[in-house]
């Protein structure tokens, strides 16, 4: 097992195991952030239409999320379970699922995309005609950015978030290069504007999957006798597409209840669409910072729960519940205090900075409880219930769309509604999300049979504390 997770101190391990997850996660925001940094000095139209078409790539993350995620908890739980056939079978057969999604999404974008620019009707046609040519592209390189998420979710149910970390952390690099030479044409390339963006994209992406596909075709594969030219085996591709569905319809309809919010601030013009694009990538570096920690958690529940250790589970959750309050706490200061000199390091425009800040302040005032949100989804994936989190998710955020339209609707609000219903919305998600696990983990005969019973819980979690060896807390 190339990491076990199912001894050694708990906090140390969480931190050490999330670190690198939490890193890659905004490595690979990274590449839409560096993008808009860049593109944000050829002005707002630019950055709407990267990010108008940016919906449609994040959709596409839904199905990446049937894979990545199933990879994650089956790897995880195998390895707990000590069988590493089962572990090896589960990651090789979740890759050959991700790449028949991946031609998929790829035929669909590249047939589409004018069809689907067009649903948020901007009045732009340079706007429009942007956004197409960065989908279309962007499309063609869309079987490595799927691969690439896949092999991470891999490596990070075997407990080795570093080797993913290294590996798009360099394609990072490369795509920051590249993009100022491409998009201004510096040197001997031409001027290419968001076609140039979109190309660095796809080639820094490129050379991560062939670095992973060069790893697992070696001895540094995390499993011995990895052989990709083997035929399917569906009883393990039915298994990781039942974990990974519920979280994928999560991913799906995040997204989908976005576009319509798009579209509805698509009333006010081309500016308030960068200002939002831009402002979620901001607000994403706390999601992706709390989204490590709970990855972590994931693959420490999926291990101990393989291996019945329900004890390292109930810590692992409240060691990782309090490190992403405080990511929560210090997203909020910043938010509130420092929103203007946030946004204009990536659109520099007046207006936008104005309306930038506004969005910051408004949605500073959630994230410590979407923080709260992503840490107990974490916990409810590790032990196979991907499902509890999926309903929360998608109930409250499809709740944005008439909230948005109603708030939106009072001169007091105005746009600004649009923000409100995003923070109300995910305050809300984090208190139920919260208690839901709680309640799941009070229900669970191993660990407590009553609320009754929370003092003995109590004691009993005291004693694992005191000697974590000689008390193994199995069932």
């Amino acid at each position: 097992m190339k990491n076990d997770l199912t001894e050694g101190k708990i906090t140390g391990t969480l931190v050490k195991l999330a670190m690198p997850i939490m890193a890659t996660s905004i490595v690979q925001m990274a590449y839409n952030m560096t993008d808009l940094i860049w593109l944000g000095r050829l002005g707002s139209k630019a950055v709407a239409a990267v990010g108008t078409a940016g919906f449609f790539t994040w959709f596409g993350f839904a199905f990446i999320l049937i894979s990545k995620v199933g990879a994650e908890i089956s790897v995880s739980q195998s390895l707990g379970r000590k069988n590493l056939i089962d572990a090896r079978e589960y990651a090789r057969n979740a890759l050959y699922l991700v790449l028949f999604f991946a031609v998929f999404w790829m035929t669909v974008l590249l047939i589409f995309n004018r069809e689907f620019i067009g649903f948020f009707q901007i009045s732009e046609a340079s706007v429009n005609e942007m956004a197409c040519t960065y989908l279309s592209i962007v499309a063609l390189g869309i079987v490595f950015s799927f691969l690439t998420m896949v092999f991470t979710g891999i490596y990070n149910g075997c407990g080795d978030s570093r080797t993913p970390f290294y590996i798009t952390t360099a394609a990072l690099l490369l795509n920051i290069v590249l993009d100022p030479l491409l998009i201004f044409g510096i040197g001997p390339f031409p001027v290419m504007g968001v076609s140039g963006a979109a190309i660095s994209t796809v080639l820094a992406q490129g050379i991560s999957t062939l670095v992973f596909l060069l790893l697992f075709l070696t001895n540094r594969s995390p499993f011995p006798d990895f052989h990709f030219l083997k035929r399917p085996r569906f009883s393990y591709i039915k298994r990781v597409f039942q974990l990974g569905l519920p979280v994928a319809l999560e991913s799906a309809g995040f997204t989908i209840f976005s576009i319509f919010l798009a579209r509805i601030i698509s009333r006010w013009g081309a500016l308030p669409i960068a200002v939002q694009r831009i402002g979620a990538q901001i607000e994403a570096i706390s999601w992706m910072s709390a989204s490590g920690f709970a990855t972590a958690l994931s693959a420490i529940v999926g291990q101990n729960f393989g291996a019945r250790q329900w004890a390292r589970i109930w810590h692992s959750y409240f060691s990782a519940l309090k490190i992403v309050m405080l990511i929560g706490a210090i997203s909020t200061f910043l938010f509130l205090v420092f929103p203007k000199q946030i946004f204009s390091l990536f659109l520099p425009e007046k207006e936008a900075v104005i309306q930038g800040a506004v969005y910051l302040r408004i949605l500073g005032v959630s994230q410590i409880f979407m923080c709260i949100e992503i840490i107990s989804a974490g916990g409810f994936k590790g032990m196979g219930r991907t499902i509890p989190p999926t309903i929360i998710s998608l109930s409250l955020t499809g709740l944005r769309i008439p909230l948005a339209l109603l708030l939106s609707s009072y001169p007091l609000f105005g746009l600004n509604g649009v923000w409100w219903s995003m923070s109300i919305t995910s305050i809300f998600k984090g208190l139920i999300l919260v208690t839901w696990f709680l309640l799941f983990l009070h229900s669970h005969p191993c660990i407590v049979s009553s609320l009754d019973d929370i003092p003995r819980l109590l004691a009993w979690n005291s004693r694992y504390l005191r000697d974590k060896r000689s008390f193994s807390g199995k069932c």
